[in-house]
């Protein structure tokens, strides 16, 4: 596949499109102002591989609390500003590496244009993050004084332009609404820019980034948002996000959970490991299990899955249950274990290792992990 060639962005030293490999990011859960429990979960992501981490800013408190927090992690950190423009100056005052800006509920040109004086000055670039939820009122992009959530339409437009090529929909709405931020920042000759388009079905949100794309020379943060539970949501974003990815469009991503946030960085590797955009970590080949398993291919195969979440080799684990595939799909893996009859064969770069017994398969596999030696990777 061929990467949509971007202008890049610095978040810190964190690079974002260009040539920079796409990055996983994921958002806080706790109370922004809680810097304390704020941090430890920053930390806790870190060694889950999180690259950049997003904050909500709902008050000055909050905005201030940055600056500590900022102090104590290793990863770029971002504001995530909705209502009120002030929040931003104050982020910025604290040190952030990046802003979010939201167009659907920050829509007076002159408070956006004085964030990206303070912006440029500071050297911090901007994600302009368009939501279908907070997009603004049909017909009043960029009005101070428009019509209520409940009345501005939105819900009404169609969501894909398949629907009728003629009518105006939310592609359209979301794409607007983002360039017409997108030129208040380019009348100020900034240009470290980021762009998200994000909404709950899959359609809206392919078709708003294909067609953006093809208008600006930004790079993109890809989400699906609200996409669900751990497992529907990450079907959905896995969908979505791989997708855009399969045909080059997209510089970072954050799968967006109702779950645990390392759930999130977990899933976003996965999602690049899928397509050979990341090796990041390990990969896990398993064996779904039939009635010609002769070991318990689920029990085992989960065990390991859980045990290498926060091995850093750049290796691939195979977890066998029989004698049809389990032998090629072992020998393939760096690490492979191909279940027998009360005994399984541990495979090491596709040789023979040794042979365990079933009550030793799990300890005996994460031994031969541990002791295997490659080259680790941060791709």
């Amino acid at each position: 596949m061929s990467r949509r060639i971007t202008k890049p962005v610095y978040l810190g030293k964190q690079k974002v499109g260009g040539t920079a490999p796409i990055s996983v990011q994921s958002m806080t859960k706790t109370d922004t102002r809680d810097i304390k429990s704020t941090v430890n979960q920053i930390k806790e992501l870190e060694e889950y591989g999180c690259e950049i981490i997003r904050c909500a800013v709902p008050d000055m408190e909050a905005a201030k609390a940055l600056k500590e927090i900022k102090k104590s992690i290793n990863i770029p950190l971002v504001a995530d500003i909705h209502f009120h423009h002030e929040l931003a100056l104050e982020s910025i005052r604290s040190g952030v590496d990046c802003l979010r800006l939201n167009p659907g509920n920050i829509r007076d040109s002159q408070k956006v244009k004085e964030v990206v004086t303070l912006a440029k000055e500071r050297d911090i670039p901007i994600r302009i993050g368009v939501n279908f939820g907070s997009l603004p009122p049909v017909g009043q992009i960029g009005q101070t004084r428009s019509a209520s959530r409940g009345k501005d339409g939105v819900n009404l437009l169609p969501k894909s332009s398949k629907i009728d090529s003629n009518s105006y929909t939310a592609v359209d709405h979301m794409v607007d609404t983002a360039l017409w931020e997108i030129g208040i920042l380019e009348s100020l000759d900034f240009e470290q820019i980021k762009i998200s388009l994000k909404a709950f079905e899959v359609d809206t949100t392919i078709e708003a980034y294909r067609r953006l794309a093809k208008l600006v020379p930004y790079p993109f943060h890809l989400g699906i948002t609200e996409s669900g539970t751990a497992k529907s949501g990450s079907i959905r974003s896995a969908i979505g996000l791989g997708i855009l990815l399969y045909e080059g469009i997209g510089d970072t991503i954050r799968v967006s959970l109702s779950d645990d946030s390392k759930e999130e960085i977990i899933t976003g590797y996965e999602i690049l490991k899928s397509l050979n955009l990341r090796t990041k970590g390990t990969t896990l080949v398993a064996c779904p299990s039939c009635g010609r398993a002769d070991i318990n291919v689920t029990k085992l195969a989960n065990m390991v899955d859980e045990a290498l979440k926060l091995v850093d080799k750049n290796i691939k684990v195979a977890v066998m249950g029989c004698e049809v595939n389990g032998p090629g799909e072992a020998k393939d893996a760096d690490i492979g274990i191909a279940g027998g009859v009360g005994k399984a064969i541990i495979f090491k770069k596709g040789v023979k290792s040794r042979v365990v017994d079933e009550s030793e398969m799990f300890e005996a596999l994460i031994e031969e992990i541990n002791n295997l030696e490659v080259e680790e990777s941060n791709v």
